[in-house]
């Protein structure tokens, strides 16, 4: 049985409450996930993209042309401002 099987399986044990609650909560339970699974299937696209490569060609050039253009990231970078 899969993982996507026993959940499924889980959810059709709950009660109509509980189920109702958890398609309210599901929105923030899964935050954030939209993104990451696109960016999967960006890099899982075996397709070639002329655009993508040619950006990254050029952000690569200037790379090294000039590093200190490019600052180093800190983990407070990734902090949310809320």
């Amino acid at each position: 049985m899969s993982s996507l099987q026993e959940i499924e399986l889980a959810i059709s044990g709950l009660s109509s409450e509980d189920q109702a609650k958890l398609v309210r909560d599901l929105p923030v339970l899964l935050a954030g996930r939209e993104g990451d699974l696109a960016w999967q299937r960006i890099l899982r696209d075996p397709t070639p993209s002329a655009a993508l490569s040619s950006l990254a060609d050029a952000v690569d050039m200037e790379y090294r042309r000039n590093p200190e253009s490019f600052p180093e990231i800190k983990d407070s970078d990734f902090e949310r401002n809320s």
